[in-house]
Formats: C-alpha cells, structure tokens, sequence
C-alpha cells in the first residue's frame, strides 16, 4: 500500500495522550527512587555539619595549649602508613584546621589483597593533628558500625542505593528517565490547541498561566494536582540540573558522549610510563610527591592564559592502579565554596594530566557548574536551604504524582463498574419488554 506524502507544511501530528501515558508510567518507576533521592539529598546538603554532630570525637580535637601547632600533614600521613602496612594511603588533606582531626583515606593494598584477600575493617582514620596518634576510624558507610556511620550511609543510599556499582548503575537509569521526563512534564502543562480560534479567545501565555498556579480553596485533589504541576513548573530549571548532574555521576556511559558531542572537553590524560597494576607500592614517598605536585602544579598554573593563581593546597591522592598521584589545589577556576578541584597527575617521571574545573573548555565548566549545583557547594547558606527545599520538593512531587494516579485509577475502575453494572440492567429491561410483547 502505497504511503500519502505528507503536505508541505503540515506537520506530523502529535498525540497528547501519547505524552500522558509515558508521563504517567515512567513517574511510578521514578517515584519510589526520587522519593528516596529527594529525602537523603536534603539530609546531606547538611552532611559535615549532621556528621560532625552525631559523631563529635571522630572529628573534633582539643589542642594540648593555646600556642599548639598542628604538625605538618605529610608526616602525619607518613605516620598512619606506618600504622597501617596492610593497606595504602590513598587520598589525605594538606591542610589542618584548628581544632579538628586531620581525616586520611586507606585502601587495601593490591599486592597484600593478591595474596591475602585482606580486607581494611577501617577504611577512614581520624588523627588528631596536634599530637600524631589515631583518635578514632571507621569503615565509610558501613552502618552495620553504628551511628557514626549514619551520614556515610545516607550519601550511599543517595548515590548508589547502598548497592555500589550496581546502585549506581541503576540510579544512572533513573536519572535519564527522569531527565526526559522532565520535558514531558514541561509540555503536559501547556494549554491544549484550541480546535477553533475565535476573536475572543485567549493569547497562548494567558491560556498557560493557571497551571503556575495552585487552586487552595479547590478541594484535595485540585490541590494535589496543582502541587504537581506548578511545584515542577516553578522550579523546572533546577529540577533538570539536578537529573542531568545525576546521570553525570552515575551513568558517564551516557552524559560523556552527548556532552563530548556538543562541547569541547580538555583532553584525557595519558598513562605515564611505567604504571603497572600489578605493581601498587609508589615510585616515590608521601614528601617526594608532595614537593613535586608543588613544583608542577607552579610550573603548570604559569603556562596557563590567564595564568593560574593558587590559592591554597587541598590535598594529595595515590592510585594504586596507574601508580600515579594527584595533586588537588584551590585555584580562580573553582567555583565551589570550600574544597578546591583544580588538580594535576603525575608520577615520578612527571606531569601526567593538568585538569581545571572552569575557564579551560565549555564541556568541563558546565559539568563544574552542574556537579556543584547539585551538591549545593555554591552561594553560601542560601543556597543550602533552596537545595534542601529542592530535595524535599523532589519528594513532593513523587508522592502527590502516585497520589493523582491513584485516584484516576480508582476513578477508572468505578466507572468500568458501573458500566458493567448498566449492560445486566440493559439486558434485563429488554428481556422484560420481550416477554410482555410475547404475552401479548
């Protein structure tokens, strides 16, 4: 059967109720996540202040006098290798604040788990800076440990389902959904074609104005319904950073080719020679390395245009595998309040990778840019509280969504009731009215 061209200028037709029943189905698989997300995104927006509270001696240390000075931090490193030869140093601060531990990251050492299967009990140790010994460790998110591995948890829950990579993967998927259905959502609220224009009838914006509002004196549902449509409307932007960020940290199978395909990125860094996997023990100590991520990162930050300016140390990271450090500053190109993410690789033979997070390529800004909204890391205490209302909004509009699919299930199955109940009725009168004619 041949196909009839389509007109030119006519367009393909869209089919609205097409758009509905994908909105609805794909929000029940998203509820229960985003439910989930929005809760524990709200708690952890308060993560270091809601740990610090529940678990105070892990991160809080009296100096022994009011001249006390915090030794320097490598040695401190140095010292919890000692402690720890089972395992491998793999990220510590460089710097102390006063009054708090200095929190060191372990992981097990390959080698040792090649032959041994060891696994860390502890994988976070808390070293009060000021005298050099451990005041506490724990195993990050595992909360089978108690309260002090509640916020751990949370952030698990948050990113990963607590499942790790399988969460992870998992919550990836989700966050596409909903970014998708985040344009769904945003064209379901606009105000039907009209099938017949009239001089009267209202321009499009006036036609689309009531669904930015909520009818409180409407009844429940109304209200309900209109939660759902003006809460996602009036806050549609940030909703659709926090789903894009989401599938930038859990499915880069996705985020990195559609962002690599539209904007330029700063090239990947190369592996330096002679990294070995097999090999976790470094070329070089803690001090070696912390002098020459220095040197390089000088050296790199005045090769830049604009050069770069340094404004302070953040810390130092080992990678077992490629058996390279990484040297992380705060520089003008961060963008985020506290913890600094400029940062350079390199090995003993030298400069491996130098990534800035803004200013270097477009794709690696707005990915900055989108990280850091989406961990409220920017714009100080203001900004905390509009993310915290972002989280419990997200939550909002999964339930009032289940809530409203709720009742025009239940709508539906009613009136399929009372049709069924109306065809017996039907059949009954018409079997009565044959009778009579038959007696007749």
């Amino acid at each position: 059967m041949p196909v009839r061209p389509i007109p030119v200028g006519r367009r393909w037709p869209v089919d609205r109720q097409m758009f509905v029943v994908a909105h609805r189905w794909v929000g029940l698989v998203l509820a229960g996540f985003l439910l989930l997300a929005g809760v524990t995104g709200a708690l952890l927006v308060w993560n270091d202040a809601l740990d610090e509270a529940i678990s105070p001696a892990l991160f809080r240390v009296t100096p022994p006098s009011a001249e006390a000075v915090p030794m320097d931090p490598v040695d401190l490193v140095e010292r919890v290798q000692a402690r720890y030869p089972q395992a491998q140093v793999r990220y510590a601060p460089l710097r102390v604040e006063a009054g708090r531990t200095l929190v060191v990251y372990l992981a097990a050492n390959t080698e040792a788990a090649q032959q041994n299967a060891v696994d860390l009990p502890n994988d976070q140790i808390f070293v009060d800076p000021y005298r050099g010994v451990v005041v506490g460790e724990r195993k990050w998110g595992d909360i089978g440990q108690g309260w002090k591995n509640l916020m751990p948890f949370i952030y698990r829950l948050h990113f990963s389902l607590a499942l790790d990579t399988i969460g992870s993967y998992v919550f990836g998927v989700i966050a596409l959904l909903w970014t998708l259905d985040c344009f769904v959502g945003a064209y379901l609220t606009f105000p039907a074609a009209l099938k017949k224009k009239r001089a009267d009838s209202k321009p499009w914006r006036r036609r689309w104005w009531p669904s930015w509002k909520v009818r409180w004196d409407g009844g429940a549902y109304k209200v309900t319904f209109d939660l759902h449509r003006a809460g996602g409307l009036w806050v549609w932007a940030m909703l659709f950073v926090l789903a894009w960020s989401s599938v930038a940290f859990d499915l880069s199978e996705v985020y990195d080719p559609v962002m690599k395909t539209v904007l330029a990125h700063q090239p990947e860094g190369v592996t330096p020679q002679g990294a070995s996997a097999a090999q976790a023990a470094p070329l070089m100590n803690w001090r070696h390395a912390h002098e020459m991520g220095r040197r390089l990162m000088a050296e790199q930050a005045s090769l830049q245009v604009p050069p770069v300016v340094v404004i302070n140390e953040e810390a130092l990271g080992y990678d077992a595998s490629a058996r390279t450090y990484r040297y992380v500053v705060r520089s003008d190109r961060d963008i985020r309040d506290h913890r600094g993410a400029t940062s350079l690789t390199f090995d003993a033979g030298g400069l491996a990778h130098l990534w800035l997070p803004t200013g270097a390529a477009a794709g690696d800004t707005v990915r900055t840019w989108l990280t850091s909204l989406h961990m409220a890391a920017v714009w100080g205490l203001p900004f905390d509280v509009f993310v915290t209302v972002m989280g419990l909004l997200v939550a909002m509009l999964s339930v009032t969504g289940v809530v409203i699919w709720w009742k025009k299930w239940r709508g539906r199955r009613a009136q399929a009731a009372r049709l069924v109940g109306v065809a017996p009725l039907a059949a009954a009168k018409a079997t009565r009215a044959a009778t009579r004619g038959q007696v007749a």
